[in-house]
């Protein structure tokens, strides 16, 4: 975001690797939505080097409404767009979103009832009485679930969810955030917790409606390991002392809107 850019009130930021199949629906899913949640708002879909045609899916809804902005990114993984797009975004608020957009679009009023008033991070969470999973593959779930309990161990002891792709950030909470996140894969969503746990931000866990997506790019068994891996280097960059709050750099969107 650059100083000369009028701000808004919501940005909801998707990163999006070959979503050319679903990426249309989705966007026109939040379009038909945030008018009624928001005065101003914007949406950032970050390309993370789509090699089919998302890009220029985004592009053509963006030429009918200028409120949708493609960002092209090189090709980083979810952290790497995540990270790009927030520190991009306009927004007071600022929501990341899944591009399968497997929670419905009538669950984001829960998450600005709590961002900033009650917490400065509002996270979706499909744990808990009052959440719900739809049609989630069991081995998926078990998987999912022995991730988590390594995480409570490791890093965060007091989050139930950590995975969920659904997660709405105070401007201020992302300023302190997101220029010191490393990881660029899928454990980037822990990393964003362990640092906002550093800080001292609030953090929430908002139970929600999810459905399990056919066509989900998450792959449980390799993507488990690389992440457990990624925890152990979220720890071991804590123990050397990188998440101290100095100056930086990283993390500065470096890529024009397109």
């Amino acid at each position: 975001m650059t100083h000369d850019e009028p701000a808004v009130a919501l940005s909801v930021v998707i990163p999006a690797f070959n979503e050319g199949t679903r990426i249309a629906e989705s966007v026109l899913a939040l379009q038909s939505r945030l008018a009624a949640v928001a005065d101003t708002w914007e949406i950032l879909v970050v390309d993370d080097g789509s090699t089919d045609d998302t890009a220029r899916i985004v592009e053509q809804i963006g030429e009918a409404d200028p409120r949708v902005v493609l960002r092209r990114e090189p090709h980083r993984g979810k952290g790497g767009a995540v990270r790009h797009g927030l520190m991009a975004a306009r927004g007071q608020l600022r929501f990341m979103c899944d591009a399968d957009l497997s929670m419905p679009v009538f669950e984001l009023p829960r998450f600005l009832d709590e961002v900033p008033g009650r917490c400065d991070i509002a996270i979706a969470t499909r744990e808990g009485t009052t959440a719900r999973r739809i049609d989630e593959p069991w081995i998926r779930h078990f998987i999912g679930r022995l991730f988590n309990r390594v995480v409570r161990t490791v890093a965060l002891a007091a989050v139930n969810d950590t995975q969920c792709g659904f997660k709405l950030f105070s401007a201020v909470a992302v300023e302190r955030i997101v220029p010191w996140l490393m990881i660029e894969g899928w454990a980037f969503d822990v990393e964003v917790l362990f640092v906002a746990r550093l800080r001292g931000l609030r953090v929430h866990e908002v139970p929600i409606e999810w459905r399990f997506q056919q066509r989900s790019r998450v792959r449980p068994l390799r993507d488990g390991l690389l992440m457990l891996r990624d925890v152990a280097r979220i720890r071991w960059n804590a123990w050397l002392g990188r998440y101290a709050e100095v100056p930086s750099r990283r993390g500065s969107p470096r890529s024009e809107a397109r």
